[in-house]
């Protein structure tokens, strides 16, 4: 009889985390840094698919999960390419609790696929921006992308810090759940639920703000857009640069915690003492 399961035991996922973490540590700068650029991107696809499926939706329940149905996509790719997300990597810490990577490497790899993320999104934004479909259903696209943005901007701190943790707990578990099973389809299935909980439930994911929040911007900056966001009494106060930060800097630390958390626990049950995993 064959020896072969379709899935890895929690010890196994563990130490394929350890050992995915500390190879992403070791990648040259110039590849972490395209990798980052291709995982803010596919985030930002996700981002904006999830927006036009659910534009013309005015039920917020049913909006958030028709949204959430569609946004796993971006997961999806990041995972199955190989490709570099700031959030997936916050689990890095217990490669450095394990002491296979040092924490100049761990800080190094953030700030390198956190800066590819961004420029990912940034890209993303722009090319959709340039194909005026935020303009769909007489500006109704438009509207929403708007309504996102300056709700993400108008969080206070404590919300938006919180939002982050809850988030990436999810995220993670997700990216666990993918190393968890040796399938393609088992590793989508194991994708999809915990992020269409995350967007279901509105938690804050900092490189989906990198999309959603100057998306919202740009589209603010169109007086016909700007318009009807105000005709839907949309408060735009804080788009601009400043509500950004005011956003991303408390989601950022958040993703961070969250995505530690869960990654120190798997770490401390299952590997800190190796005899018991």
């Amino acid at each position: 009889m064959s020896d072969y399961t379709p899935t890895n035991a929690p010890a196994q996922v563990t130490e394929l985390m350890l050992a995915g973490m500390t190879g992403k540590s070791k990648l040259p700068v110039v590849k972490m840094f395209l990798l980052g650029i291709l995982a803010g991107a596919f985030i930002a696809f996700g981002a904006e698919a999830s927006s036009l499926a659910a534009h013309n939706v005015t039920q917020v329940g049913i909006q958030r999960l028709i949204m959430g149905c569609v946004f796993p996509v971006g997961l999806i790719m990041v995972v199955l390419l190989g490709t570099e997300l700031f959030t997936g990597n916050c689990m890095m810490i217990a490669a450095v609790a394990d002491k296979r990577v040092k924490f100049a490497m761990l800080l190094r790899n953030w700030v390198v696929v956190y800066l590819g993320n961004l420029v990912g999104a940034a890209l993303i934004v722009l090319l959709v921006s340039a194909t005026g479909q935020l303009g769909y259903s007489s500006n109704g696209l438009a509207v929403l992308t708007i309504k996102i943005a300056a709700a993400k901007t108008g969080l206070s701190f404590g919300a938006a810090f919180a939002g982050g943790i809850l988030c990436n707990v999810l995220v993670c578990v997700a990216v666990l759940l993918a190393m968890a099973s040796k399938s393609i389809i088992g590793k989508i299935m194991g994708i999809w639920f915990p992020i269409m909980a995350f967007v279901l439930s509105g938690f804050e994911h900092s490189v989906a703000n990198m999309y959603y929040i100057p998306a919202g911007i740009f589209a603010s900056m169109n007086p016909a857009y700007a318009a009807a966001a105000q005709e839907a009494g949309v408060n735009m106060a804080n788009l601009n640069a400043l509500g950004f930060l005011g956003n991303i800097v408390p989601v950022t630390l958040g993703n961070i915690v969250g995505g530690a958390a869960i990654a120190l626990v798997m770490w401390f049950c299952f590997r800190r003492n190796k005899e018991q995993a």
